[in-house]
């Protein structure tokens, strides 16, 4: 080096321009970092946590208890305030039909019932032995007989209708006839069907049934008086107990028999429970009802 560019680079005060990818000086003071710090999620507290699940458990507990009120006001109200209406209805309709039949002259509306010869009812005190009177299957929904079952109650009456449709027969309270099975007093089964709990419960006391038990069927034409035989519990499908001979659905029926049908247990329904009965005698509606329901009947009333 020459004495001139010496003497030019002690007084030369401007540092060397800095390079590209050059981060290993320090940043100056009026210079901006290079990297913002990293904004970390604030941790709760456990104390804050455990309001947190308190909250929510309070609020799904409400949400549980109101449940529960709606369910047990629906109940009360299907099963009690809801029944004690429908029963009164029953009851007023079953008296209108008996009335009206006790009312009109006496015409049979069909011959003599089918099934093999010789095989009429045995007679007793309280029919007059004659041969029951088979009337011809109604429409659909038309109430054509009453029932009445002295062990579910002393003034128990209840309609029965044609078919089983729960909304426009089941739910009225009364009970309802299976129209593949027979008609009342036929040879065969005549099935019906009605609730146990809920709509009226008309047949709640299926269960307290006792051999021996009088059932009564009243039609335009008189009265079948059937009598308790049995009760089995089959699942829901067990459709053969419609039968005319139940459980039998190829043999040949021997027996004029009534067969009522229910859910079970009771607010569960997970089978059904089935009640026999077999014809003991008909009382034709010119000869009277019989006398441990005359008080019930048009007739008596």
């Amino acid at each position: 080096m020459d004495a001139v560019s010496e003497i030019s680079s002690l007084f030369n005060d401007d540092p060397e321009p800095e390079q590209p990818g050059d981060e290993s000086r320090p940043p100056r003071e009026d210079e901006s970092p290079r990297h913002e710090p990293q904004h970390r999620r604030p941790r709760h507290h456990p104390a804050e946590r455990r309001s947190i699940v308190r909250s929510v458990i309070g609020v799904a507990g409400e949400v549980l208890i109101t449940a529960g009120v709606l369910v047990f006001l629906f109940l009360g109200w299907q099963l009690w305030i809801q029944g004690i209406a429908l029963n009164s209805t029953q009851t007023n309709e079953a008296s209108g039909l008996s009335q009206q039949w006790s009312a009109a002259t006496p015409a049979p509306t069909a011959v003599a019932p089918t099934g093999a010869a010789g095989s009429t009812p045995t007679p007793s005190a309280a029919g007059s032995g004659a041969a029951p009177v088979v009337m011809v299957a109604p429409a659909d929904t038309k109430q054509f007989a009453v029932l009445y079952v002295p062990r579910f109650g002393a003034d128990y009456k209840r309609t029965v209708a044609q078919g089983v449709d729960a909304k426009t027969v089941l739910n009225g309270g009364g009970a309802g006839h299976y129209d593949q099975s027979q008609m009342p007093g036929d040879m065969g089964n005549f099935a019906i069907a009605a609730h146990r709990d809920g709509w009226g419960s008309p047949f709640i006391k299926i269960n307290e049934l006792q051999i021996g038990d009088p059932i009564y069927v009243e039609t335009q034409d008189g009265w079948y008086t059937y009598i308790y035989r049995d009760t089995e519990y089959v699942s829901p499908d067990g459709v053969d107990v419609l039968s005319a001979v139940p459980q039998a659905p190829t043999a040949a029926a021997t027996d004029r028999l009534i067969t009522l049908t229910s859910c079970n247990p009771l607010y569960i329904a997970s089978e059904r429970i089935i009640a026999y009965g077999v014809l003991q005698s008909f009382t034709p509606r010119s000869d009277g009802p019989p006398a441990a329901i005359a008080g019930l009947t048009g007739k008596g009333a």
